[in-house]
């Protein structure tokens, strides 16, 4: 039964769009490049993270996804770049992908403001036989298995930053070359579809060792309801963050992360979800393990990094 309701979330519609195409995380405060090419350099020192995500516990079918980034300076900081690698799998369907991100950095006011571009691919496969179907004439299900389908794609973004605020706009995946899993008579000439992030917060300082961070996330994609992440995070002793998050539609969301050193740190966040999915499943488990190096990177020591 579990497998049949996972298969009517995620497939839902006649045109065989699943319902979650970019990978999904809760601590997105932490790995910005995942949001954003533009982010990639912003900071005097290289940032490496990995992260591993289980939605809907207990949920057959459910999403899991994985990924791994890295990023850093070049140029006398004025450019970024950034090496992205993600798994995700929803389903029937997986992807394996891949991208290298570029920034470049203008000083503008009191901060920095980056362009970024995205270029990358995806492998992506889809076991349709796995499917049960009650119309055997769908097309969409009956043009046989995906298996590694070569998938371009291309992304852009924009991100300004100072000392204690940020805002940033990014579309991921700007345009993607995915014909070949597009059947002949569909509605859209397109698989794949742009997905609009607008973030923005900043910092307060609320004593010698407590900083309050609280951002919001915007995600817009034309045929979806906009989704809001409202979070607020708090920093304390310089060493240990606090968080607590509402997304819109979706969850409750509660995070730590502690900096183990300067260069360490390990996160964790749980999501407890707020939809009929809680009958089935025990929430959305997410721990990520960061390390930042470089000459620069005693920097954090004396300024603790926000974003």
């Amino acid at each position: 039964m579990k497998h049949l309701i996972i298969t009517l979330i995620l497939l839902g519609s006649s045109a065989g769009l699943f319902a979650q195409q970019e990978l999904m995380v809760s601590q997105y405060m932490f790995n910005g490049l995942l949001l954003n090419p533009a982010y990639a350099g912003t900071h005097s020192y290289w940032s490496a993270t990995a992260l591993h995500r289980s939605q809907w516990t207990n949920f057959d079918g459910a999403p899991t996804g994985q990924v791994v980034g890295i990023d850093g300076p070049l140029a006398n900081n004025r450019l970024g770049v950034g090496l992205l690698i993600s798994n995700d799998r929803i389903g029937v369907t997986e992807q394996l992908e891949a991208s290298v991100n570029i920034a470049y950095h203008l000083p503008l006011g009191k901060g920095d403001l980056s362009f970024g571009i995205r270029a990358g691919a995806s492998s992506y496969s889809a076991t349709l036989s796995d499917v049960t179907v009650w119309d055997e004439d769908d097309e969409v299900y009956n043009q046989g298995d995906i298996q590694g389908q070569f998938i371009p794609k291309f992304g852009f973004g924009m991100y300004y930053h100072s000392e204690r605020f940020f805002a940033g706009f990014s579309i991921p995946m700007l345009y993607s070359l995915d014909d070949a899993i597009v059947i002949d008579n569909s509605v859209t000439s397109n698989y794949f579809t742009q997905h609009y992030y607008f973030n923005a917060g900043g910092v307060i300082e609320a004593g010698t060792n407590v900083a309050i961070k609280p951002s919001v996330l915007v995600k817009v994609e034309p045929a979806a309801p906009v989704q809001l992440d409202l979070n607020c995070n708090v920093l304390l002793y310089r060493r240990l963050w606090l968080g607590a998050g509402y997304r819109t539609g979706d969850a409750l969301i509660g995070m730590i992360e502690y900096n183990i050193t300067p260069q360490l740190r390990l996160g964790y966040a749980y999501d407890h979800t707020l939809t009929d999915i809680n009958t089935y499943s025990n929430g959305s488990h997410e721990v990520m393990l960061g390390f930042d190096f470089g000459q620069d990177v005693t920097i954090k020591k004396r300024s603790p990094r926000y974003f």
